[in-house]
């Protein structure tokens, strides 16, 4: 049962409620078991007559429950009619029905919000871990797959495994209140049941035993097609573009028609648990049947077993199969659930490898330089940098420049600790940055990317998403810094206006204006610039570059630079090689030394 210990201690908080459900849960097994006993009387009536006593102590020496009924009914029949008796038995019947009814209800009301609790907060901290996870994990896995996780998994978690989170509880409970009383009704009788039920269990667990590993393959298929729809839905212009429609749909088309097999398989071992184990039920009770028959048949003074017994003892067993039944069917949706439920821990587990120290202080000021000693990153076995030594001090404009896979975005991305140096160490006012609280890290910087990042939402929510609580004048400034207040305005519903997913309603320079306002409106001292004008049309560029430079003013920026031009009057430039720095100095002083530096520049004008 460890791999439903997660859902067992989203429940811990509620033992309360828990206890309640179980006293409900057996009340209701008591007045279930209450309404089939009536049987008992009602049988000895209709058979023997008003008169008609049980076997007294003579026939074995024990007061079992048939005497027990058998006394309670004689002497009521003794002042009152046939009719009289026969009332009492049905509305005795009838309120043992209600009584059960109720408390069943009371059960599955007390249930009911702790199994959407469960699910609730399961997917809570799964978005949560998402968040805290570092940068480098989501190189490693697909988004779809991710997102499959987050959303099928859940469902699947919800349907199969907490679903069936009642009769994890009711069943168990259910069955051992009736064998109970069957032990008591008939201990001969039922040892011969005891013996029948672990053949029944066996086979049960013969045809479930390979359920969680289908649910398994069908879960990574089930990711795989929420992949394809992702990249599809990304990069619908290129397929069109290359007419690649095909290709695609062949790509998706194989991996659904895997998950449909799969799935058929799953469909059939699932679907046999309510046949099989009814039909092994039906087996059993034709079994009984037998047995008891002859027992009662060939009962002298041996067995205890009278016909109204018997019957009753029938209507007990049969008060068994249902939930034997749900039972079988609660663990083949359970294996099936595991599945899920061992693709989510795999998510929650993942270690955090970038957290604060135990003993980690807030960074309040960034005040002095940030320095890279001897700093080395590797990614598995890849070394990306090696050997970086840099310092840049506050207020200074350094800029990173090298071809394609040359380290410049990995170093930008160690200063605010998307990854951790593999060896040497980051200096941030010459304190390790690992002794600073992470958070405090990211307050001090801004950064503005290639892609620009931007949500479904308002304009005024994008720009104030480092600070929610900015007011609409400090919007607007940030928007005339970025020089984006003027396209805003001219829309109709002005900061209120929706753009869309990933900003779809607006040009590429309005995407980017609208990331820098965001960074302006957070005001960092550290700014860091991924060619952030790269994928830009000549008159956006210059819109964007201008708003660049009112944002980096005063500020201690790191530029990754694609256009050469616009990083002439850094005040310093530093360029990589293969994860090295082969070159560093002004732009002057690097075209002087005519090196890797003068023939990117070279290369750039030509063009």
């Amino acid at each position: 049962m460890n791999k439903y210990a997660r859902v067992f201690s989203l429940l811990k908080p509620h033992r309360s409620k828990m206890l309640a459900y179980v006293v409900f849960i057996l009340l209701s097994t008591v007045f279930s078991i209450a309404s089939i006993g009536m049987l008992m009387p009602f049988l000895q009536l209709i058979f023997e007559g008003k008169s008609a006593t049980l076997e007294t102590a003579a026939a074995g020496s024990k007061l079992d429950v048939s005497q027990l009924v058998s006394n309670w009914m004689n002497e009521y029949a003794a002042t009152h009619s046939h009719f009289d008796l026969l009332l009492l038995i049905c509305i005795l019947m009838l309120s043992a029905i209600l009584l059960k009814n109720v408390f069943l209800y009371l059960a599955i009301y007390i249930l009911n919000p702790l199994k959407n609790l469960v699910v609730s907060t399961l997917r809570a901290q799964l978005y949560e871990k998402i968040l805290e996870l570092p940068i480098g994990y989501f190189t490693e896995q697909r988004k779809g797959d991710l997102m499959s996780r987050m959303s099928n998994d859940v469902g699947e978690v919800e349907n199969s495994v907490v679903g069936t989170l009642e009769g994890w509880f009711r069943d168990p409970i259910m069955i051992i209140a009736h064998l109970a009383v069957l032990l008591i009704l008939s201990p001969q009788l039922t040892l011969f049941l005891f013996i029948m039920l672990p053949t029944v269990g066996f086979v049960i667990g013969r045809i479930s035993r390979s359920l969680k590993k289908q649910s398994q393959a069908a879960a990574i298929k089930q990711g795989e097609s929420v992949a394809i729809l992702d990249e599809t839905l990304t990069g619908l212009r290129v397929i069109k573009a290359f007419t690649a429609e095909n290709l695609l749909r062949m790509r998706f088309f194989q991996v659904n028609d895997d998950l449909l097999h799969t799935k058929n398989k799953m469909g059939f071992r699932r679907d046999l648990a309510s046949p099989v184990s009814e039909t092994l039920g039906i087996f059993v009770f034709c079994c009984i049947l037998l047995y008891g028959g002859m027992l009662v048949l060939s009962d002298t003074n041996h067995t205890g077993l009278t016909g109204g017994e018997f019957i009753t003892y029938l209507g007990l067993f049969y008060g068994l199969i249902n939930p034997a039944k749900a039972l079988s069917t609660s663990f083949y949706n359970m294996q099936k659930g595991s599945a899920a439920i061992q693709r989510i821990e795999e998510v929650l587990k993942a270690p955090l490898v970038i957290n604060d120290a135990p003993d980690a202080k807030p960074l309040l000021q960034f005040e002095n330089a940030i320095e890279f000693r001897n700093v080395s990153f590797c990614y598995e076995d890849v070394t990306i940098l090696q050997d970086i030594n840099l310092r840049i001090t506050k207020g200074s404009t350094v800029a990173l420049v090298g071809s394609s896979g040359a380290g410049k975005s990995t170093l930008a991305d160690l200063v605010p600790r998307f990854h951790d140096v593999t060896s040497g160490e980051l200096l941030i006012d010459g304190k390790n940055i690992r002794e600073y609280q992470l958070e405090t890290v990211r307050r001090q910087m801004g950064i503005v990317t290639q892609e620009p990042i931007l949500f479904n939402d308002t304009i005024a929510a994008n720009i104030s998403l480092g600070d929610p609580n900015a007011s609409t004048e400090a919007i607007e400034a940030a928007a005339t810094v970025a020089n984006a207040h003027r396209f805003i305005s001219a829309k109709e519903d002005g900061y209120n206006s929706n753009i869309g997913d990933r900003g779809s309603k607006l040009s590429g320079g309005e995407r980017q204006r609208l990331t820098i306002a965001r960074a302006v409106l957070k005001n960092p001292p550290i700014l860091i610039l991924d060619e952030a004008t790269s994928s830009l049309d000549t008159e956006s560029e210059k819109l964007v570059q201008d708003a660049i430079n009112h944002l980096m003013k005063d500020r201690t920026t790191i530029v990754i630079a694609h256009r050469l031009s616009t990083i002439r009057h850094a005040d310093e430039i530093v360029v990589l090689q293969k994860g090295r720095i082969v070159e560093r100095g002004t732009h002057d002083s690097l075209m002087a030394h005519n090196g890797y530096y003068r023939k990117l520049v070279d290369m750039q004008e030509v063009k």
